[in-house]
Parts: structure tokens; sequence; C-alpha cells
């Protein structure tokens, strides 16, 4: 089994990124989404790194690359630091695995930054307005409340969070390991600044351009996602030309969790040898 403990550093125009990267072949990238970090994508990557070179990674502001108040965590910020990253590794078309705002940061760096993929795979994506679940909203629209919670009441706040973007109750070892990097002073202060910096403008900007795409991309789903539900994906794999959609029973927002054998099956077949 790899050790997927981030131990490489490389500095972007958004912070300083914490990666890794394991297996042998084609290069895989596999982005997180909110509030989470690459610790989501553990079976995921095991899986596919048994025939790909896969590469994971901590957002600037998230898991391991949350490092001290960064200025600036937008998906624009996010969109400077891939591109670095990928710049970075030296890669030739790689193809991306991208979940939740994962999927609005590896649209917006093909499109806006011309990298190309070899091929591109969204997961319970954003990346069509309107998105962003009512809690996040609710806290997007007042900055100034959210961070000034007693410690334990944003802890349960949190943990709250991450256990409605699942179908299936998460064992509490795998909530903590997510919960686990928004917590302190430092850690609440980070948790809301990401979501105060989110901007649906910025997906505004590039989603006219999603018929643009000329790669294979599959569209995969949970059917009980309560966090962005099922007409997003059907509207997004409509607005990509011959786009797959792909439904996976039984999961909800994080897909990574509740249904990891089918996901790594549905990966595997799509990215091939």
């Amino acid at each position: 089994m790899p050790d997927w403990t981030l131990d490489h550093t490389t500095p972007t125009p958004a912070g300083t990124v914490h990666w890794t990267a394991h297996g042998h072949g084609d290069p895989v990238v596999l982005l997180h989404g909110t509030p989470f970090s690459s610790r989501v994508w553990h079976a995921t990557a095991t899986a596919l790194s048994a025939h790909h070179t896969v590469y994971l990674w901590d957002l600037p502001g998230f898991g391991a690359s949350r490092g001290t108040d960064l200025p600036d965590v937008s998906l624009p910020a996010q969109q400077a630091a891939f591109t670095a990253l990928l710049r970075h590794w030296g890669l030739d078309r790689p193809s991306v695995v991208a979940h939740d705002i994962g999927g609005a940061i590896a649209l917006r760096t093909t499109l806006l930054d011309a990298i190309a993929y070899r091929r591109l795979a969204l997961l319970d994506a954003v990346a069509l307005r309107p998105w962003g679940s009512g809690f996040f909203r609710l806290v997007h629209d007042n900055p100034e409340v959210f961070p000034a919670l007693p410690a334990d009441l944003h802890e349960a706040l949190v943990r709250a969070y991450i256990a409605s973007g699942t179908h299936t109750a998460p064992a509490p070892d795998y909530t903590d390991a997510l919960v686990r990097p928004w917590l302190g002073e430092q850690g609440q202060r980070a948790f809301y600044r990401q979501i105060a910096h989110a901007d649906q403008e910025h997906t505004r900007q590039v989603e006219d351009r999603y018929g643009d795409l000329d790669i294979p991309v599959v569209v995969a789903w949970g059917t009980e996602d309560r966090w962005l539900p099922a007409e997003h994906a059907r509207r997004l794999a409509a607005a990509i030309p011959h786009a797959r959609l792909e439904w996976i029973e039984g999961a909800g927002h994080l897909v990574q969790h509740d249904a990891p054998d089918r996901l790594a099956a549905l990966l595997t077949d799509f990215l091939g040898p």
C-alpha cells in the first residue's frame, strides 16, 4: 500500500503546496474539494496507482497546505497554484480527476491557462451556477459571524457539515482526519476564509466555454448528493461535447467515501491502461 503522506513541497503563487506521487504509468492528478483534503482520495489513489503515476496534493489553505493566513484562496488563486504545480511536475497531458471545487479549478486551468489534459473526470463537481449548500451560502453571506463561534461549537458544526456530504455514516477516524485541519484558532479562521473567498463569478467566467472541451470527459455523480443535486450533473454533461454521464448509486456528495470500489472501477475503466 503506498504511503500517501504529502512528503514534498512546492511554492506556488497561492502559497506552498504539499504533495506526493506514487505508482507507474501515465500520470493522473487528483483534485479534492471543500472542506476536504487529499485524505478523501487515499483509497482511490491506491487503486489507480497500480497502473498510473498518481499525484496527490492539498489545495492552498487546505489540509497540509493550510499554512498561515493566506491572503487569497479563491478559485483563481487555486487555479494559479494548480498551473504552477503542473509545470513544476513537467507533466505532458496528464489525466485529471476532480471533485467538488476541484472541478472548477480543473476546468479553469485547462480553459483559461491552456493546460492540456489527456482525460478529465468530474465528480460531483462545482461547475455551474448556482452552487453551494444552504450552509455554505449562509456562512458566505455572514463572514463576520462564524469565525467568532466558540471552539467547541465550531468543531461540532464542521463535523456535522462534513457528515452531511456523505450518505453512509463515516467512521470516526475518517471524520477526525478531515476535521483536524480546521481546528484551533488558525484552522477555524481558515475554514471560514475559504468559504468567504468563494464567488460564483469564477465559474461564470468559464461556463460558456465548456463546449470547447475536446477531450474524453466523464461526469460522475452520487445519486444521493444533497449539496449538488442530480440536475447539476445533467446540465454539466449536456454542456460538454460527448461527455459521458455516470450515476453512482447510493452515494452522497463525497462519493470517495460512500462508494470507493465502484468509483475506482469507474475511473480505472475511463482512464484506461
